[in-house]
């Protein structure tokens, strides 16, 4: 805990989304592989057993003192789920799950697929195992699901994609819209499981970044599904959506400023976008979050570090609905702990709210 907090993080997070006082900006550190290693356990662990990845979060946060509760997911959901496969981080240089066969090829692949069971697909046994935990421990429920273009990159090769949204189109919108019904089918089967207004939902949408698509392109294939998406998201009694809006997406966020999020919403933005502009585009109605760029946190010093974290505090403290500091994806798991522990330094120094 910092030494000035006057709140736990239940406690500080509980009164942000109620749009109440709170003690100091609380700190999503969105620490995975990174809370594995300094536990002792692999990488793989967080995917592969629930049970300890719970622990590893749990026990880093008791360590570190900050406010994000254990989650899982990663980021190349989808996959295993519509018949593809994954492989499990096995080396140093693997941080997450990553994509070793594709479910659709070519075109005629797509006439074969069919919605997953929404009990028994790919990680979803795991992750509904992870919920249980967080459910026994008298935390938030969490359901983590990509965004429907980086899902839909999932089950199809990005570069396929982007290429069937010029050529075929037709080809394109059946895979986002096979993503789009498994991503409600995924979320009402948690709220049917749990409370809904205590079940919360981060969807993670890196593909649909500015290096991929153009803004043409997201308002074209992307916007329609998204917030169909996020409709019949809140349609289930979800009060709350984190939509971490990753990597270069400044052209989109005109866009992005149409999909509802919650109330409030929360926005997790890359460092490719200045906090200022997420401020202009979310800030009356979502809760700001970012942005340090994460391959900082793992190979700068501990004194540039502190500076990017002053600069994000700074710019974003005070943003009409609130602020969450985050990095702008995950806590790289080679980070140095002290460059970590800097993160916390400068909350200490410049987070808390007189």
């Amino acid at each position: 805990m910092l030494k000035r907090d006057k709140m736990t993080p239940a406690e500080r997070v509980v009164a942000l989304l109620k749009g109440q006082k709170i003690d100091r900006i609380p700190f999503f550190p969105f620490a995975l592989g990174f809370s594995a290693r300094n536990v002792g356990y692999p990488i793989s662990a967080i995917y592969e057993n629930p049970q300890k990845s719970f622990e590893a979060q749990l026990w880093t946060r008791e360590m570190y003192g900050y406010d994000q509760d254990p989650f899982y997911g990663y980021a190349s959901y989808g996959n295993w789920e519509f018949g593809g496969k994954i492989e499990f981080p096995a080396s140093e240089l693997a941080q997450a799950p990553m994509i070793a066969r594709f479910p659709v090829q070519s075109e005629d692949d797509i006439g074969k697929l069919e919605l997953p069971d929404v009990k028994t697909a790919g990680m979803i046994p795991l992750a509904m195992e992870f919920s249980r935990i967080q459910e026994k421990h008298g935390m938030p429920v969490s359901v983590v699901v990509g965004g429907v273009f980086t899902l839909a990159g999932n089950i199809c090769a990005v570069d396929r994609m982007c290429r069937w949204m010029i050529n075929k189109p037709d080809a394109a919108n059946k895979i986002l819209r096979l993503a789009t019904d498994h991503i409600v089918n995924v979320v009402a089967y948690w709220a049917k499981t749990f409370d809904a207004e205590r079940t919360f939902v981060q969807i993670w949408e890196p593909s649909a970044s500015n290096q991929i698509i153009s803004p043409r392109q997201f308002e074209k294939f992307v916007l329609p599904y998204q917030k169909e998406v996020n409709e019949k998201i809140l349609s289930l009694g979800i009060k709350h959506i984190l939509c971490h809006i990753c990597g270069e997406q400044n052209k989109n966020l005109p866009y992005w400023s149409q999909i509802p999020m919650g109330a409030p919403g929360i926005v997790s933005l890359g460092h490719e976008v200045d906090l200022d502009a997420g401020i202009k585009y979310f800030g009356d109605n979502c809760i700001v979050a970012g942005n340090i760029e994460p391959t900082r946190i793992q190979n700068g010093t501990p004194q540039q570090v502190y500076e990017l974290a002053k600069q994000c505090i700074e710019k974003a403290k005070n943003a009409p609905r609130g602020y969450i500091f985050m990095p702008a994806c995950e806590t790289p798991p080679m980070s140095p702990p002290y460059n970590f522990y800097t993160i916390l330094k400068a909350i200490g120094d410049l987070g808390y709210y007189d």
